[in-house]
C-alpha cells in the first residue's frame, strides 16, 4: 500500500515542475464549462494516454529483458536517458518534441470541433485530454519513464500496472485541483516551481546513481533484501533449533479438529509456471492442496524436499495437489532458466509457481523457507508448518483432509522409507554449532580479515593467524558486494572456523558462466572421508552453476574444524554458508 501512495504522490507532484506552464492553457480552457462534461472527460483522456504508453513500455521492455541480457542494457540506456532528462529540461524538451507537436495538433482538432457550432459533447474534451497528456510529456515523461524502465528491469506485472495507474491518478488529481480551484492553485504553483525543479534534479541524480549501481552489479539481491524474505534468516535458525519436540508433535497429531486459518489467496501474481498451466483457487476447488514455499539454494528447503515429493507421488491419485511456490532469496534465483534447471535436477514434477515479485509470498503473509500450508477441498487453509521437521504431523493433516473429502487412501508413509541422502539428509542438530553466514556486506557477520570489509571495491585481504568458532576471513583479491563476494584473483580463499557435521556454500561461476575449479582443505589437509558430495577425497571440485554445494560431510563430529576453500581461477562468486 505504501508503494501505491508513493506512486500517487509522484504523479501529483509532477504539477510542481516549471514545464507545467504550457499545459495550463489546456486545463483552464474548459474552466467555464461543466466539470462533468468538460473537465472530467479531459482528465480521463489524459489518464488514457498514460495507460497506453505504460502498457506498451512495460510489455515491450519486459519482453526485451526476458529475451536476452542485451535487453537489460538497452533498458539501462533508456533509464540513463530519462535520468538526464530529469536533470536537463532542454534535453527533455527535445526528446518529447514530437509528442508535444502531436498534442498541439490534437488540441487544434478539438478547437475546430467546437468552432463548427455542433452541440458540445465529451469527445472534444477527451481529445483535449489526450493532447494534454502528450504536451505534458516534457514534465511527466522522464519521471514516468523512470517508473516504466525500472518495471521493465524487474519484469512487467499486475502490480506494475496498478502502480502506473496510481501515478496517472495522482497526475489527474493535480490537474483536477487546478481546474476546480483555478487561479488560487495557479498562484500557489508559481511559488512552488523552484522547489519542484530541485526535486526534479534530485530525482535525476538518484536515477543516474541507480544506473551506475545496476551496471556495476551493486544492486544484486536488492529485491530480496527489501522484501520480507531477506529478514527472516535468524527466525529460521530459531525454528531449526526450537522446533516442536516429538512428544508435542504426537499430541498435536492426536487432535482431530483443525482450525480455519484463512482462504487460499490469488495465485495470479506468479511470474511463471512450471510443470503446469497457471492454477487458480477456483481450479483447485474440490482438491486438497499442499503449498510448499521454497527456493532452490536453501538447505532447509532441500532437506524438506524428499518428503514433499513423496506426498505428491503417494497421494496424487487420492486428490492431493502439491504446489511449489519458488520465492527467490538471491538475485540469481530469479532467473527462469536457473529455476527450470533446478526443478529438473531435483526431480520436482508437480506444479511450481515462480514468485519473483513475492506476490504469492505476501498473499499468504509468509515469513519462512520452507513453509507448508495445507488447504482443504473448500479452499480453506487448515494447517501450516514453518521450517524443517514435523513431517509425520503434516502427513496426518493431509490424510485427514483427504478423508474428509471422501477419498480412499493408501497406507501412511514412514519417514524411514523416504530416501534422504546427500544434501537432503536431515541436519545433525546435536552437533550443529554454526549458523547460516552470509558473505555479502549487507548481512555479513563475524568477518575477521584485518581492516574489515571494503564494500563494492576490489581489495586485497589477508586472514588472521587464528579464528574462533564461526569467524571467517578472506585471502587474496576480492570484491565484496551486497549479497556476494567475487574472487578477483587466482588463489583467492575463504577460511571459516565451524562446528557442524555438514558445511555447504552457495557458489556461482564467473559472470560468463565459465566453470571455476577449486580445492577444499579441512584443518590444512585434504578432507579425505569427510568430503562432501561436490568434492572428491582430495578436496577438488568445480563450480559449474549457481547453486548450493556440499563441501564437507564429516564422519565424526564434536570439535571445531577450520575449513578453507581456494579458487583456482578468478571470477568465483560466494554467497552464503549453511550447516547441518
Amino acid at each position: 500500500m505504501l508503494l501505491f501512495a508513493i506512486a500517487y504522490l509522484a504523479g501529483g507532484l509532477t504539477i510542481l515542475s516549471p514545464c507545467i506552464l504550457p499545459v495550463l492553457p489546456f486545463v483552464f480552457a474548459g474552466a467555464d464549462r461543466p466539470f462533468l462534461r468538460s473537465g472530467l472527460p479531459m482528465l480521463v483522456g489524459m489518464a488514457l494516454t498514460f495507460a497506453v504508453i505504460a502498457t506498451l513500455a512495460a510489455v515491450g521492455g519486459g519482453w526485451a529483458v526476458e529475451a536476452n541480457e542485451t535487453g537489460r542494457w538497452i533498458a539501462l540506456a533508456l533509464l540513463t536517458l530519462f535520468g538526464l532528462a530529469l536533470l536537463l529540461p532542454r534535453l527533455a524538451e527535445r526528446i518529447t518534441r514530437p509528442l508535444v507537436a502531436l498534442g498541439g495538433r490534437l488540441s487544434q482538432a478539438a478547437e475546430r470541433g467546437e468552432a463548427t457550432g455542433t452541440p458540445p459533447g465529451i469527445a472534444p474534451s477527451i481529445l483535449l485530454g489526450i493532447a494534454t497528456g502528450l504536451v505534458w510529456a516534457p514534465c511527466a515523461g522522464p519521471i514516468l519513464g523512470v517508473i516504466l524502465t525500472t518495471a521493465a528491469l524487474d519484469g512487467a506485472s499486475v502490480q506494475t500496472s496498478l502502480l502506473l495507474a496510481a501515478y496517472a491518478a495522482g497526475a489527474a488529481t493535480s490537474l483536477a485541483a487546478a481546474l476546480l480551484l483555478g487561479r488560487r492553485v495557479f498562484v500557489a504553483m508559481k511559488r512552488s516551481l523552484g522547489i519542484g525543479e530541485w526535486v526534479r534534479r534530485g530525482l535525476g541524480v538518484a536515477v543516474l546513481a541507480a544506473v551506475a549501481a545496476i551496471g556495476l552489479g551493486l544492486d544484486t539481491g536488492l529485491l530480496s533484501r527489501l522484501s520480507l524474505p531477506g529478514a527472516v534468516a535468524i527466525e529460521q535458525r530459531l525454528l531449526d533449533r526450537l522446533g516442536p519436540a516429538p512428544d508435542m508433535l504426537a499430541a498435536m497429531a492426536a487432535e482431530s479438529s483443525l482450525p480455519v486459518e484463512g482462504t487460499l489467496p490469488s495465485l495470479a501474481g506468479a511470474t511463471a509456471w512450471l510443470n503446469s498451466p497457471p492454477l487458480t483457487p477456483d481450479s483447485l476447488r474440490g482438491k486438497v492442496v499442499l503449498v510448499d514455499f521454497w527456493t532452490y539454494s536453501c538447505i532447509n528447503c532441500l532437506r524438506a524436499l524428499p518428503y514433499v515429493r513423496a506426498w505428491a507421488e503417494k497421494y496424487h491419485e487420492a486428490g492431493l495437489v502439491v504446489l511449489g511456490i519458488h520465492a527467490p532469496e538471491f538475485a540469481f534465483e530469479k532467473s527462469l532458466s536457473n529455476v527450470t534447471g533446478a526443478v529438473r535436477d531435483l526431480n520436482v514434477s508437480y506444479p511450481v509457481a515462480v514468485d519473483n515479485d513475492y506476490a504469492l509470498w505476501r498473499g499468504f503473509n509468509n515469513h519462512y523457507w520452507p513453509a507448508h500450508y495445507v488447504i482443504d477441498r473448500e479452499g480453506r487453509i487448515r494447517f501450516h508448518h514453518f521450517g524443517e521437521g514435523g513431517y509425520e504431523h503434516t502427513e496426518q493433516v493431509i490424510r485427514q483432509l483427504l478423508t474428509e473429502a471422501g477419498r480412499t487412501l493408501p497406507p501412511a508413509t514412514t519417514t524411514e522409507s523416504i530416501a534422504t541422502v546427500g544434501v537432503h539428509a536431515p541436519a545433525d542438530f546435536a552437533a550443529l554449532g554454526s549458523p547460516e553466514t552470509y558473505i555479502g556486506h549487507d548481512r555479513a557477520e563475524n568477518f575477521r580479515s584485518p581492516g574489515g570489509i571494503v564494500p563494492d571495491l576490489p581489495q586485497s585481504y589477508t586472514a588472521p593467524a587464528t579464528l574462533r568458532r564461526n569467524e571467517w576471513a578472506l585471502t587474496g583479491e576480492w570484491k565484496i558486494e551486497s549479497e556476494r563476494a567475487v574472487a578477483r584473483s587466482s588463489g583467492a580463499t575463504i577460511v571459516f572456523r565451524f562446528h557442524a557435521r555438514d558445511l555447504h556454500l552457495v557458489l556461482g561461476p564467473n559472470e560468463s558462466g565459465t566453470p571455476v575449479p577449486f580445492r577444499v582443505r579441512l584443518d590444512g589437509a585434504a578432507p579425505g572421508a569427510d568430503h562432501g558430495l561436490d568434492v572428491d577425497a582430495d578436496g577438488r571440485g568445480t563450480i559449474t552453476g549457481r547453486r548450493l554445494y556440499q563441501l564437507i560431510r564429516q564422519t565424526e563430529t564434536g570439535r571445531d574444524r577450520t575449513f578453507e576453500i581456494e579458487f583456482l581461477a578468478p571470477g568465483a562468486q560466494a554467497f552464503a554458508f549453511t550447516f547441518g
